[in-house]
């Protein structure tokens, strides 16, 4: 699935000369995160609803990018040359075209019906007093599936809602059973727009990545599952429509197709033709409609897809200016003093504190990747970290702190559906909070000399 052969540099790509390490130039990284970060604290001052998704990523990221290049030696002819040569990297280019194939699914998905077919099938499942685990797998699954925590939250939230309000049950803990169901799929999900951005940027294979996480992900998943049944509580729950198996094909087929190492490419397209194949026989899904649900679901992945190009050519000007180099030697230095005589996981600390870090000011676990992702991958390459472990490492902590803070996009959208705070949503999200300590516990062990 993963390709690792780079473009032939033009000479207008190439370096003049091997830059001195400076952490000065990571001053337009710097000012992006500030940007990003200050308008939302101004806009949650004001009671902006969302305050932290108002202003988009791939405007806030603008000046950031005229400031690297102000900060350049070079002309400024050269240095837009460097810039084009990093957004048109392969990699960025094949993550950008999946990201449109991956968005595009799931909206067809979502028209034809197969989302809330494949909720209603998931619940009917289970019986009353086992309906909190089973909505962390019913969420696990549509997120897995979707890829995407959003769409997940999104689906069944207005279900969960229905619980809330014809049972005696605090919200907050339905809540965290979704986010924490959702945070887990969209983690181990081989078409999350987060596993495009981890292994395409660390050079990994998905379905090593997929490998990986499963080490990390299932035994946190079973502890939580295990808290959640231990809760005793009981729901009434009556499947609201008729089971529709029919639309869980698209998921089961993908998911298949995906971990017998089918290019994820013919993985997504396949996905979304075969979607909707099912809704044109079902429920009489129109031509029309398709083209008009693809073209949605494109324009649905447009900021990220030009984020991605953006932090691409943003990249390349930073690291021709010394301050990737710089960046990696700091945190390796840092690490090295937590384990001084391990290389290899040093390497992973560093990874995983530089995701968590910077996913606490972005608040949006793929943007935080995607930052990072340089840096991560030359860290990886100094501790002679595998690219899998890498991507993984890259993701696990991003998606944890997604999952536990209270501005992040999941516990805002929980929160407004269930009308509680979104503070009440990730104090009960207790994956992602095992997952930390299951994840560190464990890469410890597998480090160890």
């Amino acid at each position: 699935m993963s390709h690792n052969i780079s473009p032939k540099p033009t000479p207008a790509s190439l370096p003049k000369s091997n830059p001195k390490p400076s952490l000065k130039s990571l001053l337009p990284f710097g000012a992006f995160l500030a940007i990003f970060l200050g308008t939302g604290i101004v806009l949650t001052l004001q009671g902006v609803d969302f305050a932290f998704y108002q202003l988009p990523a791939s405007i806030a990221i603008i000046p950031a990018i005229l400031l690297a290049i102000y900060m350049g030696r070079e002309t400024v002819n050269e240095q837009i040359s460097q810039f084009i040569a990093g957004a048109g990297h392969q990699n960025i280019i094949t993550m950008c075209i999946i990201y449109l194939l991956a968005g595009a699914f799931a909206t067809v998905a979502k028209a034809t019906g197969s989302v809330d077919a494949s909720v209603q099938l998931g619940l009917s499942f289970f019986p009353d007093y086992f309906l909190l685990p089973g909505l962390f797998l019913v969420a696990a699954f549509l997120a897995t599936a979707m890829g995407t925590s959003m769409g997940t939250i999104a689906a069944i939230a207005p279900i969960a809602l229905g619980f809330v309000e014809s049972a005696d049950i605090d919200a907050s803990l339905i809540a965290g059973c979704i986010i924490s169901g959702a945070i887990f799929g969209d983690n181990l999900s081989i078409i999350s727009d987060t596993t495009i951005a981890s292994t395409r940027s660390q050079g990994a294979h998905m379905k090593d990545k997929f490998r990986v996480n499963f080490k990390f992900a299932v035994p946190a998943a079973l502890i939580c599952l295990a808290i959640l049944a231990a809760n005793g509580v009981a729901l009434n729950h009556e499947v609201s429509q008729d089971l529709d198996v029919i639309g869980f094909i698209p998921y089961i087929v993908i998911l298949a197709l995906a971990l017998s190492g089918v290019n994820v490419f013919m993985v997504l397209i396949i996905g979304i033709i075969l979607a909707a194949a099912i809704g044109m026989l079902n429920n009489g899904y129109q031509l029309a409609s398709w083209v008009s649900d693809i073209n949605k679901g494109f324009a649905s992945m447009q900021d990220i897809f030009i984020l991605s190009l953006f932090i691409g050519g943003l990249s390349e000007l930073i690291k021709r200016q010394g301050g990737l180099s710089a960046l990696t030697a700091s945190i390796e230095g840092l690490t090295r003093k937590i384990s001084p005589n391990n290389q290899k996981r040093a390497a992973g600390i560093g990874i995983g504190a530089l995701a968590f870090c910077c996913n606490f000011f972005t608040a949006n676990n793929t943007v935080s990747i995607i930052v990072t992702g340089e840096t991560a991958k030359d860290l990886a390459t100094d501790g002679e970290l595998s690219p899998a472990h890498s991507a993984s490492l890259l993701d696990i902590y991003a998606c944890i702190n997604q999952g536990l803070l209270p501005y992040g996009a999941q516990a805002l959208l929980l929160g407004a559906t269930l009308k509680i705070s979104p503070l009440d949503v990730v104090a009960n999200a207790y994956y992602p909070m095992i997952l930390f300590l299951v994840a560190s516990f464990a890469f410890w062990r597998i480090t160890k000399k």
